[in-house]
């Protein structure tokens, strides 16, 4: 059986041999069976997950060569691009988009890979997504784009980088927070400063009714009216 219950992170055997590069016993077991490259263990993760997971580029390039489903998710809703995303593996990014992962993904959280990019600051995943054409203002089930998971961590190149690809503003969260209203919210003074600069809109009320300068601690308020006044 290919079933076996060992101290892997896998209850699946083709799993925890992606997962530890296993390259020589994995292709004999392919050679074997080939329905072993997309099985699925007690999480739905396939053997491709699991490489991904563990930056096993070999193991990616193998299972992929022999038809593992790129686009397949988990029980979360993880294709193998959130992984890659979310770890920040850009070499792996670029393989699994030249075999047609799908930039749009979204897991159980309408997330993105470029979601847990921008929230990671994982720059060269982001520019390797937003390059093959994910969408910069892509929201999830709390209405959060990139920039809003971006501006909130103090990712300020990330920042830079969704602004030059054109990256909304002014979207609005479930609680009427813009990007702005998160980075002051979070005392983030240089993000906030590259948001104005950019053009994002100080008079956005939230479901509080508070604009995003109001969010700001009064030290940050007094920083920022210094630079909108100069």
């Amino acid at each position: 059986s290919s079933f076996i219950m060992s101290a892997g992170v896998s209850d699946n055997e083709i799993c925890n041999l992606a997962y530890e590069g296993q390259v020589a016993l994995l292709t004999h077991r392919i050679k074997e069976n080939s329905q072993f490259v997309n099985a699925t263990d007690q999480s739905g993760r396939n053997p491709l997950h699991w490489a991904v997971s563990a930056g096993k580029r070999e193991v990616v390039d193998l299972l992929l060569d022999n038809n593992a489903a790129v686009n397949n998710t988990d029980d979360s809703g993880w294709s193998p691009l959130h992984i890659a995303a979310s770890v920040g593996n850009e070499v792996i990014i670029t393989t699994l988009l030249s075999r047609g992962a799908r930039t749009d993904a979204r897991n159980n959280n309408r997330q993105t890979p470029l979601h847990y990019a921008a929230s990671r600051d994982r720059l060269e995943a982001a520019r390797a997504l937003l390059a093959c054409g994910a969408d910069p203002d892509a929201s999830d089930n709390l209405q959060a784009t990139p920039m809003h998971r971006s501006a909130s961590k103090g990712n300020t190149k990330m920042v830079q980088l969704l602004l030059a690809h054109s990256a909304s503003l002014n979207i609005q969260d479930s609680e009427g927070n813009t990007p702005l209203h998160l980075a002051c919210d979070e005392g983030r003074i240089p993000e906030a400063r590259l948001l104005i600069e950019a053009g994002a809109d100080c008079s956005i009320l939230n479901k509080d009714e508070k604009t995003p300068i109001r969010m700001a601690t009064e030290t940050m308020k007094s920083q920022l009216h210094q630079f909108r006044g100069g």
